[in-house]
């Protein structure tokens, strides 16, 4: 009796269960519609892909058609030479030079190049190859942390730290050139550092051994072979670093003093070209707000012809 019941175990187990997951009916498809839907879908994520770069490209086509629409007449009207190289800027009198402001937009970029680049570069060559994770990990956070703090609030650091600092100093308010290119070098400091330290980063670690291997120390491989090796992607940490300080308005507002004078002094007010329009654009009209429009056309070449010279300076240097 127990044998009768094994034997019908048995066939039970050996019977073939339905399928679980049946098969669809009909037909599979064919390899040649196969090959459509592959070709379709294809199509399709190439659509979507040409129509998002179409629309960055007709977005940067339209903010360069309205300036050069707005502006050339207005500088045609003024005057190249008097709009570039007058250094008046009366509004009330149909003056409008802005050679004191590109002057200022020039020293105040230039003086946080020379704070913020070192800085944030010897920052990230600590963090890529000196820092021990648990020192790296709260920097990399602090890091974050400053490049998420919007401008108001540095610009509010300047006011009420800077400003006083850069006051005790010397004759003068404080709100000078000085304390500009100071917030602007802290400001930049996030672009530089992170880019800077993905560059070193990408450096092939085969660059460190070998040059260890050949009896280099720590310190004179990293500088004499990885920092090289990463100079491109440093270049292009800086270049960030420009367009930040050369586009910043509301900090720089807030701290530079706005005189739209040549600057005599690093204690001296001063006025860029961003915080020009942004002060004016407000009230004006007219050719007033056609001049302010062509401030933007020519920081909008400056930044450009910055862009080229550092991108025909990468390729020199990539060539090399």
């Amino acid at each position: 009796m127990a044998l009768s019941v094994d034997s019908q175990h048995s066939a039970t187990l050996a019977e073939p269960r339905p399928n679980a997951f049946p098969q669809p009916h009909g037909k599979s498809l064919s390899p040649q519609r196969l090959r459509f839907a592959s070709q379709l879908k294809e199509a399709c994520a190439q659509t979507v892909f040409w129509t998002a770069a179409a629309f960055s490209i007709a977005a940067v086509a339209l903010i360069c058609l309205f300036l050069f629409a707005n502006g050339i007449p207005a500088i045609a009207k003024i005057g190249l030479p008097q709009f570039l190289l007058g250094s008046t800027w009366r509004p009330g009198n149909d003056l409008f030079g802005i050679f004191p402001m590109i002057v200022g937009s020039v020293y105040v970029t230039a003086g946080a190049m020379l704070i913020g680049v070192p800085a944030g570069v010897l920052t990230a060559i600590f963090l890529s190859r000196f820092a021990t994770p648990k020192l790296a990990a709260p920097l990399r956070a602090g890091i974050e942390l400053l490049a998420g703090i919007p401008s108001v609030i540095y610009g509010f650091f300047g006011l009420m730290v800077l400003v006083p600092w850069v006051r005790a100093l010397g004759p003068g308010n404080g709100l000078s050139l000085l304390s500009a290119s100071l917030l602007l070098g802290i400001m930049i400091l996030p672009a530089v550092i992170t880019i800077s330290k993905n560059a070193l980063d990408a450096v092939p670690q085969s660059y460190y051994e070998g040059a260890v291997a050949l009896g280099a120390s720590h310190e004179r491989a990293v500088f004499c072979v990885l920092v090289p090796a990463a100079a491109s992607g440093i270049l292009a940490a800086v270049v960030l670093g420009v367009g930040r300080a050369i586009g910043e308005t509301m900090a720089v507002v807030m701290v530079a003093g706005n005189q739209p004078i040549v600057p005599e002094s690093l204690l001296a007010g001063v006025r860029t070209l961003t915080a020009n329009i942004v002060l004016e654009m407000g009230y004006a009209a007219g050719l007033h707000r056609g001049a302010l429009i062509a401030t933007g056309v020519v920081l909008f070449v400056f930044v450009m012809a910055l862009s080229l010279l550092f991108s025909a300076i990468k390729r020199r240097g990539e060539a090399l």
